[in-house]
């Protein structure tokens, strides 16, 4: 079963004159433990598939399902708790709270989810650590790195039990050497069997990963071209 599938999905902004078609019957399927990184060019409609993957907004036609359940089914609050318990987003600005610690950032959502601190906290610093950020737990975010600051975002993206990760030009501020741990990480994020969309304009950040979907005016170009494996563009690859 597929983890995120978006069957002819349309998004239509505005009315009359001022009416905008963001997205114009896009299909697409994401299995456990693949990555899709979707590319086109500013104002195709990416930002705007990812929200809608994310139901963070809904469709203005077709339908998205995540691990087979219909979102247009689902309640305000059923929609709250998916969330929080099953996707992590990746936010070009990280979008972490200033007034917590790394090691809380991390934390939150499975505290807003109703796991006790104690139990979070745990979890939050196991998610720094394999991110080689342990020592980092207990410092704000305006004392991390941006690459750090990134880390902290997708150890806050996959903490708990989330089945999809949506990453909005994850590499997009880091240099590169950054750019590639960050990939190796949501990489690594699949591996365990998490499914990953990332949107990005770089080609290096695209090799990482399993197939690219091209959108151009709404509309999917190409989704079925695979990108050459990233030990081609960096070395050493992450060996998939």
């Amino acid at each position: 079963m597929s983890v995120l599938e978006l069957r002819d999905v349309s998004k239509i902004h505005g009315s009359g004159a001022a009416q905008v078609t963001a997205l114009r019957n896009v299909d697409l399927s994401v299995g456990p433990g693949e990555m899709v990184a979707v590319m086109g060019p500013s104002g195709s409609g990416k930002s705007t598939l990812l929200t809608i993957a994310g139901s963070l907004e809904s469709p203005t036609d077709g339908e998205v399902l995540i691990s087979g359940n219909a979102l247009s089914t689902m309640s305000a609050d059923e929609l709250a708790a998916l969330r929080r318990r099953s996707i992590g987003y990746v936010f070009q600005d990280f979008n972490l709270l200033p007034g917590l610690t790394a090691a809380e950032n991390v934390a939150l959502p499975l505290e807003l989810d109703g796991t006790s601190a104690r139990r979070a906290r745990a979890a939050g610093l196991l998610a720094l650590q394999r991110l080689d950020l342990a020592d980092r737990a207990g410092h704000f975010p305006d004392q991390l790195s941006g690459g750090e600051r990134q880390r902290v975002a997708i150890a806050r993206a996959v903490v708990g039990e989330r089945r999809l990760l949506l990453a909005d030009e994850p590499t997009g501020a880091l240099d590169s050497s950054t750019g590639e741990a960050v990939m190796r990480l949501i990489r690594s994020a699949c591996k365990q069997g998490v499914a990953a969309v990332v949107v990005t304009h770089d080609a290096q950040a695209a090799s990482w990963a399993d197939r690219v979907v091209f959108l151009r005016d709404g509309r999917v170009t190409d989704g079925t071209a695979t990108p050459p494996g990233p030990e081609s563009l960096l070395a050493p690859g992450p060996g998939r």
